[in-house]
């Protein structure tokens, strides 16, 4: 039978704890229900798009898990003209709540950059900048000590094969040597990666600059695509909802998608 939404939201909160997430960020219940539903279809996505909110109106959905919070820098109107605002009323509308795990997911031990770390092999792993909360494993990005040094192709491939994607993009330091430490970030990594020693670094996306400051430190770059380094582990997330049971069913959006492509 459908679960209470309440009960849903506990879940969540429990595989990604809003304590884990950034301080500028905004996890959690966003948009309630109104009136408030029984849950019994969730749809998840990275990024909530008005072909996302058409499928989850179509598949029947009371709850949207939406990886990038749809309501982040603040609102002063709610105007239809406004193509964020209107997927909010719309959702108001239709009876749908909106939650949003985001960094949380990232930083929870077996989270979004635990994922991207399983790709590369063995090796020790550890958080770049530890959960404040103490919580062993937890925290911003993840630094891997690869238990065989692995020339940067080899990593490439693998990268290519765990995001699912037929190109990335590739920056090689000058003194290219096999690959040791490699430091991850999902998204966007340039406040998490700065500064970070490693062989790699490896994020969705990094400014012009910051990939120069990685080559002069004799770093190598691989970007990926800011959602193409997270969409991935949304299969994952279903695995871990359904395990919970409580009636509800989880679907992965057949509708989102990495906004860029390559032509």
């Amino acid at each position: 039978m459908p679960a209470a939404l309440d009960d849903v939201l506990a879940i969540l909160d429990r595989i990604a704890p809003p304590a884990l997430a950034e301080d500028w960020d905004n996890v959690g219940l966003l948009v309630d229900a109104l009136p408030k539903r029984p849950v019994q279809r969730a749809l998840l996505t990275i990024d909530l798009t008005d072909a996302v909110l058409d499928e989850a109106i179509a598949r029947r959905c009371q709850l949207i898990v939406a990886y990038h919070p749809p309501l982040f820098a603040p609102l002063r109107r709610l105007l239809a003209s406004d193509g964020r605002a209107r997927i909010l009323l719309r959702a108001v509308r239709e009876g749908i709540a909106i939650h949003s795990p985001h960094t949380a997911l990232d930083a929870v031990r077996g989270g979004v950059n635990d994922w991207l770390a399983d790709a590369l092999g063995e090796g020790h792993r550890t958080p770049v900048r530890p959960a404040a909360s103490g919580e062993p494993g937890a925290g911003a990005g993840r630094c891997v000590d690869l238990a065989r040094p692995t020339s940067l192709d080899d990593l490439v491939a693998r990268i290519k094969d765990r995001l699912g994607v037929a190109v990335v993009r590739v920056a090689r330091a000058a003194s290219e040597r096999l690959v040791q430490r490699v430091a991850i970030c999902a998204g966007a990594g340039g406040s998490v990666l700065a500064g970070v020693a490693a062989d790699l670094h490896w994020t969705g996306e990094l400014r012009h600059h910051d990939v120069l400051a990685a080559l002069e430190r004799g770093t190598s770059v691989v970007l990926c695509e800011h959602s193409s380094s997270e969409r991935g582990y949304l299969p994952v997330l279903r695995e871990r909802l359904a395990a919970e049971g409580r009636g509800v069913e989880y679907l992965v959006s057949a509708h989102d998608r990495e906004p860029l492509v390559v032509t």
